[in-house]
């Protein structure tokens, strides 16, 4: 019945300020929507999106129950680039079994988690046929 994820949607406070954050500081885009109308969309290559509102009746928060996590190839190399230009970053080395994580804040005071998978290994044998 279902067929994916349609988008993902972030309340803001400074439809401006947010859209400049996820363009200029995340290098996300480019964005379609409309800054004036307060809803603005941002297409990721391998599927998905981000949506960001000033109309969900909601506000912008880090401790709310949804968060996006975007992949990311280098998350060391990203983070250096978002500590440069002065990114809230509340956590910086989650690890699990299969990934890393980090946490950062938007211009608007959203969480947002940045993960990238960990290289599986090879094992050593093969299975003998």
């Amino acid at each position: 019945m279902f067929e994916k994820v349609a988008f993902t949607m972030y309340p803001v406070k400074d439809m401006a300020r947010a859209e400049r954050f996820y363009r200029e500081t995340l290098g996300l885009g480019p964005s379609t929507g409309s800054v004036e109308h307060g809803w603005v969309e941002f297409d990721l290559p391998s599927g998905g999106c981000l949506a960001l509102t000033t109309h969900s009746g909601s506000q912008p928060s880090a401790s709310a129950g949804g968060t996006i996590a975007f992949e990311v190839a280098n998350l060391d190399q990203l983070l250096d680039g978002l500590k440069a230009k002065g990114v809230s970053l509340p956590a910086t080395d989650i690890q699990s079994p299969v990934c890393r994580m980090a946490m950062c804040i938007d211009s608007e005071g959203n969480r947002i988690v940045l993960h990238q998978l960990k290289r599986k290994s090879k094992s050593a044998s093969s299975p003998a046929s």
